[in-house]
């Protein structure tokens, strides 16, 4: 099996070259919600897009734990990748692919069935409801097309070529803008135009990745004998994917519950948030291509055996974080003005202004979430995953917890004062267990 430099070479360099077209291709994704608000916002008006902004967060929550069972999921790859063992390789990804589909066609079922009641509990406004109805039933009844691309496109990931799945990333979404401003704009589909040109966006990625794979690393492509079910691996492969998914639900669920107390303030609040939502998407790319760089990188020099590389995996990775974080956090705060303007297109105060607040607070508190994000890059790589999963349940309740406490007060910044508070808390969590582990593992 043909190995790439992440065994050996300059950490730091390795790590920049994993990150850049994961970055990329996180800030990418974030089109294909973020698209469909921009042209909605501009054809249909303020309820539909502010129905893109809630269902945004519903139908997140979905795509990430399928992003969240494969990320999962992609540790094993990589440190089988590390062991040279192309069997195990092939084995686990006949198991991720039947087994997943399976789950994720379990999720759109009964996704769809509690929608109208997940809405209700969001104290969804009626005239954005329909709206979300709308969208969301496309979304949700296409999610196997989110998985099959996250499952393709982290294979690639877990052998450290990041840069053709962001390839085939831009190419739908080019694809999606194109289909969204052909339904919308010109044969009048409203919002749902949108969701079906997300879903056959993501299902045309999905196929461009697996075309690569074929072509590219054919002996990693599982066969018809790898198919075989083996208890082992198949409680192996559920100990990473679930809990890693457990960690996203855990994460949008808290995100669902903030949005339901935001949308206590009315629809001109919940077109902010959803503004504010679209821009810190884009701060968190940054982030979490961060992150997944260092769980390949880790996760490849653990199945080899190399603690020494490991360590220092996460030294690099922690310090190129922390100077990321700092100054996407200035730059957040002094241009949240402009962005909020660009991304609402109207000049409307009662709209503009919550986010302005919001983003200028949660700025201040940033920088905790790009350490965090680091230590969540670690502890994916080596299989502790449970720990990653841990810390945010205690971030995100805290934060669902202090803004229902606090919105009345302070506002939508409220929100943002909770989110900070709880990154505080991950912070804690994840350098004690961080101490802990290296004690027992022998990393000093």
């Amino acid at each position: 099996m043909k190995q790439v430099a992440l065994l050996n070479g300059n950490i730091k360099k390795e790590l920049m070259i994993l990150a850049l077209p994961l970055l990329v291709g996180n800030i990418l994704q974030q089109f294909y919600n973020t698209i469909d608000a921009f042209i909605i916002g501009r054809y249909l008006g303020v309820s539909a897009f502010a129905a893109i902004g809630l269902s945004g967060t519903v139908m997140n929550m979905f795509i990430f734990v399928l992003n969240g069972f494969c990320v999962g999921i992609s540790m094993l790859f990589a440190q089988y990748y590390g062991m040279k063992n192309e069997k195990k390789f092939r084995q686990e990804f006949a198991l991720s692919l039947w087994m997943g589909l399976s789950i994720t066609l379990l999720l759109s079922f009964f996704s769809l069935l509690f929608l109208k009641s997940l809405l209700k509990i969001m104290q969804t406004p009626d005239e954005v409801r329909q709206y979300a109805i709308s969208y969301l039933t496309i979304i949700l009844g296409g999610l196997f097309a989110a998985y099959l691309y996250n499952l393709f496109s982290n294979v690639l990931r877990a052998v450290g070529d990041t840069t053709a799945s962001l390839l085939f990333l831009f190419i739908s979404i080019v694809l999606n803008t194109s289909l969204d401003i052909v339904f919308i704009a010109y044969l009048h589909m409203q919002i749902a135009g949108a969701a079906y040109a997300t879903v056959i966006a993501q299902l045309f990625s999905s196929l461009c990745c697996y075309i690569y794979l074929y072509r590219k690393y054919p002996l990693l492509l599982c066969h018809k004998e790898d198919f075989s079910l083996q208890i082992s691996l198949l409680k192996q492969t559920l100990g990473y994917g679930m809990v890693s998914a457990l960690h996203q639900s855990s994460l949008y669920i808290g995100k669902m519950l903030v949005q339901g107390t935001v949308n206590t303030l009315g629809t001109s609040v919940i077109a902010s948030y959803t503004a504010t939502m679209r821009i810190e998407g884009i701060v968190n790319a940054f982030s979490d291509s961060g992150s997944q760089s260092i769980s390949i990188l880790i996760a490849q020099n653990w199945g080899s055996g190399n603690k020494k590389r490991v360590r220092d995996g996460l030294r690099h990775g922690l310090v190129l974080e922390i100077i990321c974080g700092t100054v996407l956090s200035v730059v957040m705060f002094l241009l949240s003005p402009l962005c909020m303007r660009f991304l609402v297109g109207a000049d409307d105060m009662d709209i503009l202004q919550p986010g302005i607040s919001y983003l200028r607070v949660i700025s201040i508190f940033y920088i905790l979430c790009y350490i965090g994000n680091a230590f969540v890059g670690f502890f994916r790589g080596v299989g502790k995953i449970d720990i990653p999963f841990i810390a945010t349940t205690i971030q995100i309740t805290i934060r669902v917890v202090l803004s229902y406490l606090m919105i009345d007060k302070l506002g939508l910044s409220a929100v943002a004062v909770a989110c900070g508070i709880g990154w505080v808390c991950v912070v804690f969590v994840h350098g004690f267990s961080y101490y802990r582990y290296q004690q027992k593992s022998k990393l000093t």
